[in-house]
């Protein structure tokens, strides 16, 4: 499988006299047709990894590698076509333009690319009924649900069909039919198209779609599950399994 980017020993510390450090030596090798899912407590450092996967936040040290060229030295030109091109991200909290519609918040990667007003109508109209929105579609995000906002956001990080999908918690506001919809259509854009997946759940149910699971724990990876060859179910069952032995752990550490 092709590499699509690589990152090497990140380390990422926040504060100045009261140090954080948010993220201490992480690296991974994203390929085509990878679904990740990473799991972990509450300030493990997973979205702030995702963050700089995405390019939107510079790592304190360590290096992320795009076709074996480092981000943080192309122009910035080159950056922003290495996002455009290569990169959708669903956000935990939508980040959709209040001012444009619907429509035209899923429109802006395409329009950044240059695409024709009827390729663009026909992506975004496609798109939409997938995601149960198009009845939305001409309304503003503060006239939508959270779950109607949460599709468009997952709407306008596949409309472009990047290479790579980076999504935290993307289905944190969605009930449970809308959940399986979206996952369904990001699994089935994982595997006929080939596109990556890296994403941030709490859910095992939600992790189970994913072909290998990372667990991050103080800013480190410290397990991981491969699917192999289980069934969603099977491995459901495990996540499960190694999660509720987690939790137990920190029940032996608090009566101590």
């Amino acid at each position: 499988m092709k590499e699509i980017i690589t990152v090497k020993d990140l380390v990422k510390i926040y504060g100045g006299e009261s140090q954080v450090k948010a993220l201490n030596g992480v690296s991974l090798t994203v390929n085509e047709g990878d679904f990740i899912c990473i799991m972990g407590p509450s300030g493990s450092g997973k979205s702030t990894f995702l963050n700089i996967l995405a390019n939107i936040d510079n790592p304190t040290k360590g290096a992320v590698l795009f076709n074996g060229e480092s981000i943080y030295k192309m122009s910035e030109r080159k950056v922003g076509e290495f996002r455009r091109d290569n990169i959708g991200y669903i956000f935990q909290d939508f980040n959709l333009i209040d001012t444009l519609t619907i429509r035209e918040n899923i429109n802006v990667p395409l329009v950044l690319a240059n695409k024709s007003k009827a390729e663009i109508k026909e992506r975004v109209e496609n798109i939409a009924k997938k995601l149960n929105i198009f009845e939305f579609l001409d309304k503003f995000p503060v006239e939508c649900s959270g779950g109607q906002r949460q599709r468009a956001a997952a709407a306008r990080a596949l409309v472009s069909e990047p290479r790579m999908i980076v999504a935290d918690e993307p289905t944190g506001n969605l009930d449970t039919k809308n959940s399986h919809d979206m996952l369904k259509l990001l699994k089935e854009r994982n595997v006929n198209d080939g596109i990556a997946i890296v994403m941030v759940t709490h859910d095992s149910m939600v992790a189970s779609y994913a072909k290998r699971l990372l667990f991050l724990r103080d800013g480190k990876i410290d397990d991981s599950i491969d699917r192999g060859e289980l069934t969603q179910k099977e491995f459901f069952y495990k996540i499960v399994d190694v999660t509720s032995k987690e939790s137990q752990g920190l029940f032996d550490v608090m009566e101590d």
